[in-house]
């Protein structure tokens, strides 16, 4: 952000050409805190731009369980996350050796990886006595052991507060707090009866992002966990205190990004994204779904799709996949891929309506019109599985499908249109 306040850098040239946009116009978003590049130079990956302008990213969550800790699975579907176009990666894991999970991630990745410090923070006081036992130094050493690490950008949880607790519990909500993080924070705030740390030593967690270029994604702890809960006053006190986290951020020189919601009826996207925006400042969005229905579990990939495109055409930049595993377990390498698919999808939609990515959609009407089928798997978002449907029943060297066969109504077009 410095940096780029005081003129073109040749990450700001590299992000330009990416994203076609000029070197101005990129300088200025990161420069003003409206793009963020999360980049932590011990990890150095590919640099991906969030924000205003830019092409919507699409994150994949990893990690393990307590029920399933082991390693190798988890850098099965990181494979499978890069091959099929994932522009950021989170290591969310609990079980296990977590420390070794992480450096594995970060050495084999090369865009750019998020984590949940205060998940391994939780976890070893819950293992010593309670989570609500962690103390102040724990959580900060906790996000400095990470940092020194090389992780790109953390979700800490710094707008639930002593005051946001109190809108939670006179809330009614039916679920309360669906957030891991956002969890561990707000027991510890009602056993301790003491402000959140993270929040109380705001200026102490700036000095030592800025120190190691770490962006920060102020989490949405009290994010509605249902239809019921969405947009309620827990939900937009702590957005509002993330927008006055976000000045303070950029008065710093430090990145920040904002998360958002989780699950939320349809006709309250689009409003939640214009709120998001105002409140904190055109910070670029981040968010889960948005999840349009409770009552889908097994097809919550899908459920996230549909909000997902929603939240792109209205602002979000940056969007977190949901799997076909959402709410029931952990997800294993096929749900990977589904759930990346459907958020790719939902992300190249929202950058149509901004203007970018078109081209691909009219490489695959040209190809289609020609039956030249190598032509449309090379534009598939899913090569393999285009493949693999069209030879059901129809091989290779016919020019139709196994659907229509000689009825085929672009062929016989072809046919007498050209006569």
């Amino acid at each position: 952000m410095e940096e780029a306040r005081r003129g073109v850098t040749p990450l700001v040239r590299r992000i330009a050409e990416k994203e076609r946009m000029s070197e101005e116009f990129v300088r200025n978003g990161i420069a003003s805190g409206r793009i963020v590049v999360p980049c932590n130079p011990i990890h150095n990956p590919e640099p991906g731009a969030v924000g205003e302008g830019m092409s919507i990213k699409v994150n994949v969550n990893l990690g393990t369980s307590r029920d399933m800790p082991d390693m190798g699975p988890e850098l099965d579907k990181l494979d499978v996350a890069l091959k099929y176009g994932a522009d950021a990666v989170m290591d969310l894991s609990t079980g296990g050796d977590v420390d070794a999970i992480r450096r594995e991630i970060l050495s084999r990745c090369p865009v750019m990886v998020g984590t949940v410090p205060i998940y391994q923070t939780g976890l070893i006081a819950a293992r010593k006595d309670a989570v609500v036992e962690m103390t102040e130094d724990d959580i900060f050493n906790g996000i400095e052991k990470q940092a020194k690490e090389g992780v790109d950008f953390m979700t800490v949880h710094c707008g639930i507060t002593k005051q946001t607790v109190d809108w939670l519990k006179r809330s009614g909500r039916i679920m309360d707090v669906v957030s891991r993080g956002g969890s561990f924070l707000t027991a510890w705030i009602l056993h301790n009866e003491e402000e959140n740390p993270l929040y109380s030593n705001f200026g102490y967690l700036l000095e030592m992002c800025r120190k190691y270029e770490i962006t920060l994604s102020l989490g949405d702890g009290f994010r509605p966990g249902c239809i019921d809960d969405a947009s309620d006053a827990a939900q937009i006190s702590e957005l509002m205190t993330l927008g006055r986290l976000v000045e303070k951020c950029r008065e710093a020189g430090v990145q920040s990004m904002v998360e958002g919601p989780g699950h939320m009826p349809i006709d309250q996207i689009e409003a939640n994204m214009v709120m998001q925006k105002t409140l904190c400042h055109n910070a670029p969005f981040y968010v889960l779904g948005p999840l349009v229905t409770d009552i889908a579990p097994g097809y919550d990939h899908i459920v996230g799709a549909i909000g997902g495109t929603i939240a792109a055409k209205a602002g979000a930049d940056f969007l977190c996949y949901l799997t076909p595993a959402e709410h029931l377990s952990l997800p294993n390498v096929d749900d990977v891929k589904e759930g990346l698919i459907a958020s790719k999808i939902a992300a190249h939609v929202g950058d149509m309506t901004r203007g970018k990515g078109h081209e691909a959609d009219t490489a695959m009407a040209r190809a289609r019109k020609a039956l030249d089928w190598d032509a449309m798997y090379d534009v598939c978002l899913d090569r393999e599985k285009a493949e693999r449907y069209r030879e059901r029943g129809c091989t290779k060297k016919e020019d139709g499908c196994s659907m229509c066969g000689d009825i085929c109504a672009v062929k016989i077009v072809n046919r007498y249109l050209t006569k």
